[in-house]
């Protein structure tokens, strides 16, 4: 049994997915992942494949240095930088997927779920090495990352009473 860093508010009307380890950079991921936060599931499926196909931008917020500007991210975050990470869109996709098949397993209604919890987290580093000038090596780290998803059925609000029937019965 892995551990979340958070667990759903009702787990029997939530679904969850995690993938450890993954290969995929961890600073556009974690853009990626963001982006996705308190989305439907179908809108944040039809967002990752207009990544894919570079016809929606990320917006880039916090690892934003040397990223260019684009109409795309302009729509949905005021400093304009975005990327299409393609990797990381079709990471997070694939975990959607899974979740949304283990939503189906759980006998949840597929159409009213959306992405209540998403987190990235840098996993260990992997090591390779590169040669330099003068017979010297350096070190070639990959940042891999651990990604965790919880989506959750949407829950209806309570309609509240009208004034008159409280009157009435209180009487």
């Amino acid at each position: 049994m892995v551990k979340y860093s958070r667990e759903p508010s009702n787990p029997t009307k939530s679904a969850k997915a995690m993938g450890r380890d993954l290969r995929v950079h961890f600073k556009n991921t974690r853009e990626t992942a963001f982006a996705l936060r308190k989305l439907p599931l179908a809108k944040a499926k039809r967002y990752l494949e207009d990544v894919i196909a570079h016809k929606q931008a990320i917006p880039f917020r916090r690892y934003c240095g040397g990223v260019g500007r684009t109409a795309q991210a302009k729509n949905r975050h005021s400093n304009g930088q975005g990327r299409w990470p393609v990797k990381s869109a079709r990471f997070i996709l694939d975990l959607l997927k899974n979740a949304e098949s283990n939503a189906e397993v759980k006998g949840l209604d597929v159409d009213t779920l959306y992405v209540s919890h998403i987190q990235v987290n840098q996993a260990q580093k992997q090591r390779r090495r590169t040669y330099r000038a003068h017979g010297r090596i350096n070190p070639y780290m990959s940042s891999p990352c651990h990604i965790e998803l919880i989506l959750s059925e949407k829950e209806e609000p309570v309609k509240k009473e009208a004034e008159s029937q409280i009157a009435t019965r209180k009487a």
